[in-house]
């Protein structure tokens, strides 16, 4: 049996900027499709007309002439085509996200975006190559191997290249000290602890009460920034609040279609120092069924992040519009004190007290604009505000502070 040739992945993504390359041209399409479905590759070429003759070879028999079917009362008069209706959009008049410069000042129409800081092409540090990086990413982040098969792996690869040469790791801690190297790391880890502070009885208190629930957080401002500064979604966001009329009908799609977009950016604009921001709404969103790890008598449950400003396509392509940033602790405690009121509330208050800390850092930014890099390269000047909250109903229940099952009226 003849061993299988190697075939080198030589075409190149019709992304600008996506470093993927593909065997074959069908390959290439279904990444595109699937990573970038805004972006256009050049049409194939029609396909030249056939060359006149006095048959039809789609129905395989001769075509009736004009007259005759005019004569036979066949022809039927082409349908008139239908005049679309014409679509208008209204831009916020305060709000309108215009570009600045990175101290904040306004740019005049048509200026173009300030560039990036240069880096080349081949810049794969602390990488020593690209080929090195891929290596380290199918490794680490596609396959997951095991510090032991990776080390194994260098083995096999060092011998079968010429003396003197190495493997791209010289080991499986080798490559995870060049990860760790990175100087455009991802964002951090943090936690604090919380603890019940309230009335405590005279004697055995309820374990909850003794217990430390430790959350983890991630900075929301800064992934939030990452977000917003992301240029696969360069021409999928809206820097303003907008209403799209299709003739007498309004449409609603996308976020900042809607009037609750509008309606706050009408507030926010009675401050004329917000004139010409971008308003941008925080969407959060929890689910506890999701994420269960156990620690002792803790449990946790992650908490997203999203802005409003990206496209729904954006949403449902999964394009890292949508980010983790903290695994919020749930208390537990015996059945017995389950139904016990102080415990009720103490766990609202934990969930409340847990979002108002870790969405800390984005409070000034509610107050007063500051300057944010924008996925079309463009510095904005950005006004935060909490949005949606995506939660089923137990979440709701919680955030609302209502009763479980319980109607008011």
């Amino acid at each position: 049996m003849m061993p299988r040739k190697f075939r080198a992945a030589t075409i190149p993504c019709i992304k600008a900027g996506c470093r993927r390359f593909f065997k074959t041209l069908a390959g290439r399409t279904r990444h595109a499709q699937a990573a970038h479905p805004g972006a256009q590759q050049a049409p194939p070429a029609p396909p030249a007309s056939p060359p006149p003759s006095e048959f039809d070879f789609n129905m395989g028999v001769n075509p009736v002439p004009y007259d005759e079917q005019h004569r036979q009362g066949q022809h039927q008069a082409s349908p008139t085509p239908s005049v679309p209706s014409e679509r208008m959009e209204e831009t916020h008049p305060v709000l309108t996200g215009a570009p600045c410069d990175a101290a904040g000042r306004p740019l005049p129409p048509g200026a173009p975006p300030q560039p990036l800081p240069p880096k080349g092409p081949d810049d794969y540090d602390p990488f020593q190559s690209r080929p090195q990086f891929e290596v380290g990413d199918f490794l680490f982040r596609k396959e997951q191997m095991s510090a032991g098969n990776i080390n194994e792996l260098m083995q096999l690869w060092a011998a079968t290249l010429p003396p003197g040469q190495d493997p791209p790791f010289a080991d499986a801690k080798d490559m995870l000290n060049t990860i760790d190297s990175i100087p455009l790391a991802d964002i951090p880890w943090q936690a604090f602890i919380v603890k019940y502070v309230g009335p405590r009885p005279a004697r055995d208190p309820p374990p909850w009460m003794d217990k430390e629930y430790t959350v983890w957080f991630r900075c929301p401002r800064r992934v939030l920034h990452m977000q917003l500064s992301n240029s696969d979604f360069a021409a999928e966001m809206d820097y303003t609040p907008r209403r799209v009329y299709r003739g007498d009908e309004r449409e609603y799609g996308d976020f900042m279609s809607g009037d609750w977009a509008w309606s706050q950016a009408d507030t926010i604009g009675e401050d004329p120092e917000a004139a010409g921001a971008a308003f941008c709404p925080i969407i959060l969103g929890s689910d506890k069924t999701t994420v269960s790890v156990a620690t002792g008598q803790n449990e946790y449950y992650p908490l997203y992040l999203s802005n409003g400003l990206v496209h729904n396509s954006a949403w449902r392509a999964q394009r890292n519009a949508v980010s983790l940033v903290a695994f919020l602790s749930i208390p537990k405690t015996d059945r017995q004190y389950a139904k016990d009121p102080k415990f009720r509330k103490f766990r609202r208050q934990l969930f409340h007290t847990s979002l108002h800390t870790i969405l800390q850092s984005l409070r000034p930014g509610m107050t007063k604009a500051e300057v944010v890099r924008c996925a079309d390269g463009h510095f904005r000047r950005v006004i935060y505000g909490l949005g949606p909250y995506i939660a089923d109903y137990p979440e709701q229940v919680l955030l609302s502070c209502v009763v479980q099952g319980w109607c008011a009226k």
